[in-house]
Formats: structure tokens, C-alpha cells, sequence
């Protein structure tokens, strides 16, 4: 494998800084990551070397990569592989340094882990192991031959893991996603694995793991497991992989003609005025037509500039985990991906339950991204879609306000404090209640003002307790009496009184 075919993966989006086409010609021998400031020691001729530039910074030394580029170039690395997520680009010294010691280097985007690469590499030298001539361990002809025709033939996954182990004596093998979904298992040898388990053992167990090289993303990429290291020899368990591979990359072509019936359809609850008629059209172009309840989820990125495609594998995914519901999934508004999801009529936390569990899956996948989703109560019918999601997105701004050890799939019932509640408000309306509340008291949040403001967040956080706010403040008992009168003066609010106490509550969470 050569430096320049990593850069043709498109599924990794590397961007080649620096580096002529000699030098991309360069066979990789192997893969170091590290972020130490001189790797010299551990490293091999012909190697590529991942770094996170943990080992930099920008008013650091400026010799620093000099130094780290110059151990690459005496001891052979043949590419570096810089990360841009410590520091948002790549640095224009490592660029130079690069240059001068004819080191190759490509910037890794945030999205794109280490890990990716990494097995991006292995499994094409294992790949191109395989291939080389060899009487040992290689799938038999006539194998090869039925396992040809049953993919032709529209066989599923289930099916042609059976028929590729069966002249082994079907031992026991899972095809598992990266976030634990089993998708298929030699049923009458492989016990079922519960999703938690499986994605440990994707992750790194006991028995032997393939890659499936397919078009998948780290949330649902496919994994060959054998639980018995060493039970199926490795080039038949690649060839295995392979030919899964190609029947991965047939399915997803064949969705892939479904995306424009779900777009239509996500296209058409969010729309108004709202065409009952419309809705009605486009869940039966997407199979969902007819059924006793649906629910709208709606899954959205913690940061701006979150990728809804990356929203939509990751929703996709979670609700496979999910039995007996039918559903389309499409890109929403900005950063949104929004699922309608068809099933029998249930408890009305009953999608949102089920999401839970398998969320924390969905984020260990290592996809470099925080999602948030947010589900609507269960609508009786099309009729109800646009209200289901409208009560979606205000359970996501929930969501979004939840701490980090919280639960990042929210449901109505999780409305369940003030904070949560505003969240849901849309941005522009929160201006104007904060503004028509609070009024003089923002002025540019300077001097005075932002004294006041201060004063009356802990007053409140402090149940209004003078004392109590005197101590958090450190000043004394009337300065706070005196402070607080100046507020009630200017907002026109009286203190003492709980729906004006609740009244400046909630402007203050709208700062």
C-alpha cells in the first residue's frame, strides 16, 4: 500500500498538505501513533506516523517542528499524519519543516480517527496478502462458486454467513456493527449476544475480529467475529469479509433509491401550512402508510457545524437496535436529522426508552461527535406528525441542556425543570422576553449593570436569603438590600412576590 492511496479513500477525507507525487509513491510498512516530542526511538523505517500535535503549541518553541520532523525523516517515517482537532488546522512551521526534510504530511480532519486510518492500512496489506498465490487456506472453488451465485441471487447476510462456513463445520461467527447490532450469526452455533457485549467485542475480545471494507460509518460498520481464535483460518475469514463487502455495498445501493421518498416525506411534516393529504402520500411512498402510531425523532450535533448526513447513520443505526418499528430517516433543518418512526401503539415512553439504552452504543463508536436527540409523544396518525415534531425539537433543546452525564435522548417527560422549558423557546423569542424584562439591567454588561446582574443571579440561587447572598458576595447584608431595591426599580418587579421572582428567573436563563 502507498502513501497516495490513502488519500483516494474518500470515506477518511485526508488533505495533502505537503508531499510530491515521488514521494506518495512510498510503500507504507506500518502504522505509529504518537505525541511524543521526539519518537525517534519507536519508530520503524517505512512507517507512517499519526499525531495528534498534543506536543505543540503555538507560543511555544518554535524549533519544536523542526525537531519532531527531523527524528521522523532520520528514522525513515515515510508520511506524517497530522490531526487537526488540538488545534482547529495544521501549524504553517510543521508545514515548512515537512518541506525542508522532504517528510509527506496530510492533515487528519476531526471527524476522521486514528483508528480509521490505521485499519484503513492493515486490512489493504491483508487484503493484498490474500490475494497473492497460495495452495493453503483459501475458500474451495466450489465455495467460492455457490457463495458467487447466492449474492447474485439477492441472498442475505444471514444466509451467506451460513453457506461460507458450512464446509468448516459452521462454527460459531456474529457479523456485528460497530455499536453491537448483530446483523446476522451462524444461528444454530453462535449464542445471540446482547448489543453491550457485542461491542466489546468489536472494540477488542477474546477471538479473532474482521473489518467488513464496505461504505459504512464508525457507527455501523460491519465486524466478522469468531469467537474461537484461530478456528477459521485468517484468508478465508478476509475472503469472507470481502465478499460480505460486496453484499453490503449492493443494500446500500438499493436504500440509497429510498433516500428521495424519505426526504420528500421529512420535507413534508416539517412543512407549512401542513398538507394532511401530502403526508399521507409520502409515508406510503415510503412504506410507513397505514400504522397504528408514529413517532418523530429528532437527533442534532452539540456543536454548530455538525454534519446532519453523520445525524442521519447515527439515527439510522440506533433505531435498527430497535424491534418492531418501521422508519424513514433524512437530513432536517441545518445540522438536524429527523426519523418518523412507524409501530403498534405503545407507552408513550416507549421509543424514547429504547433509544436511551442503545444511545451511549451509538457515541462509543468513537465518531467524534456529540449528538443530542429529542422524541415526540406517539401520534394516533399522519395528522399529528407536524405537532410530533414540533414537541421532538423541544424535547431536543431539552437534551441539549442536560449535563454531560446525563442522558443525551430526551423525551417530553423530561421537561421536567424551567431551565428545560426555555430551551425549547426559539432563540429570537428569548431575546425579546429577556430583553422586555430585564431591560436596563443588560445595558453592555459593564460596570454597574453587570454588578446587578450578578447580585440578582445569586439572590435567586440563594432563595433569596439576604444573608446568605451577603456571604456568597462577600459584602455586607445592606449593600445586597440596596442593590436588590435598585433592580426591582429598574425592571418594575417586585421580589417578594413569586411570579415576578419566576418572571426574572426565566429571563435570566435566557441570557
Amino acid at each position: 500500500m502507498h502513501v497516495g492511496h490513502l488519500l483516494r479513500l474518500d470515506r477518511l477525507g485526508l488533505f495533502l498538505v505537503w508531499g510530491d507525487e515521488g514521494l506518495l509513491g512510498q510503500e507504507i510498512g506500518g502504522v505509529t501513533a504518537t505525541d511524543l516530542e521526539d519518537p525517534a526511538r519507536f519508530l520503524q523505517p517505512g512507517e507512517i506516523v499519526l499525531s495528534g500535535l498534543v506536543w505543540w503549541s503555538r507560543d511555544g518553541d518554535p524549533g519544536k517542528a523542526e525537531h519532531f520532523v527531523s527524528a521522523l525523516s532520520e528514522a525513515g517515517a515515510v508520511a506524517l499524519f497530522a490531526g487537526e482537532e488540538t488545534h482547529g488546522e495544521v501549524p504553517r512551521e510543521l508545514a515548512e519543516a515537512c518541506r525542508k526534510h522532504r517528510v509527506v504530511l496530510i492533515a487528519v480532519p476531526v471527524h476522521t480517527t486514528f483508528r480509521a486510518i490505521t485499519e484503513a492500512v492493515y486490512l489493504r496489506q491483508w487484503s493484498e496478502l490474500s490475494r497473492r498465490p497460495t495452495d493453503h487456506f483459501a475458500l474451495p472453488e466450489n465455495v467460492r462458486l455457490d457463495l458467487d451465485r447466492a449474492l447474485e441471487n439477492g441472498a442475505t447476510a444471514g444466509e451467506l454467513l451460513v453457506r461460507a462456513f458450512a464446509h468448516l463445520g459452521t462454527p460459531a461467527c456474529h457479523l456485528l456493527t460497530s455499536s453491537g447490532r448483530t446483523v446476522a450469526r451462524t444461528s444454530a452455533t453462535a449464542a445471540e449476544l446482547p448489543a453491550r457485549r457485542a461491542a466489546e467485542l468489536v472494540r477488542g475480545g477474546h477471538g479473532t475480529t474482521v473489518r467488513v471494507e464496505a461504505d459504512g460509518t464508525d457507527f455501523d460498520g460491519w465486524h466478522l467475529h469468531v469467537p474461537e481464535a484461530g478456528r477459521v483460518p485468517p484468508r478465508i475469514l478476509q475472503e469472507i469479509a470481502e465478499l460480505l463487502g460486496r453484499h453490503r455495498r449492493r443494500q446500500e445501493r438499493n436504500r440509497a433509491a429510498s433516500g428521495a421518498a424519505f426526504a420528500e416525506l421529512v420535507d413534508a411534516v416539517g412543512a407549512l401550512p401542513f398538507d394532511a393529504h401530502r403526508v399521507r402520500s409520502a409515508l406510503a411512498s415510503c412504506g410507513l402508510g397505514g400504522r397504528d402510531a408514529y413517532t418523530v425523532v429528532v437527533a442534532a450535533s452539540e456543536t454548530q457545524g455538525g454534519s446532519g448526513a453523520l445525524g442521519v447513520a447515527a439515527l439510522t443505526e440506533a433505531l435498527r437496535h430497535v424491534p418492531s418499528v418501521a422508519f424513514a430517516v433524512a437530513e432536517g433543518l441545518g445540522d438536524e436529522a429527523m426519523a418518523v418512526v412507524a409501530h403498534e401503539r405503545e407507552p408513550a415512553s416507549g421509543v424514547r426508552t429504547r433509544l436511551g439504552d442503545v444511545w451511549p452504543l451509538i457515541h462509543a463508536c468513537g465518531a467524534d461527535i456529540t449528538l443530542h436527540a429529542g422524541v415526540s409523544a406517539p401520534a394516533a396518525g399522519p395528522d399529528g406528525l407536524n405537532t410530533a415534531l414540533s414537541q421532538a425539537r423541544y424535547a431536543l433543546a431539552a437534551a441539549r441542556t442536560a449535563a454531560p452525564s446525563s442522558a443525551r435522548v430526551a423525551g417530553l417527560g423530561d421537561l421536567d425543570g424551567l431551565g428545560k422549558l426555555m430551551a425549547g423557546i426559539p432563540v429570537d423569542v428569548r431575546n425579546v422576553y429577556r430583553q422586555t424584562v430585564l431591560g436596563p439591567l443588560l445595558g453592555a454588561r459593564r460596570g454597574s449593570s453587570a454588578m446587578l446582574l450578578e447580585t440578582l443571579e445569586v439572590f435567586l440561587a440563594h432563595d433569596c436569603s439576604w444573608a446568605r447572598t451577603a456571604e456568597a458576595l462577600h459584602v455586607h447584608v445592606n449593600t445586597v438590600h440596596y442593590r436588590i431595591e435598585r433592580i426591582e426599580a429598574l425592571t418594575g418587579r417586585d421580589l417578594s412576590r413569586l411570579e415576578h421572582k419566576v418572571d426574572v428567573r426565566a429571563a435570566l436563563l435566557c441570557l
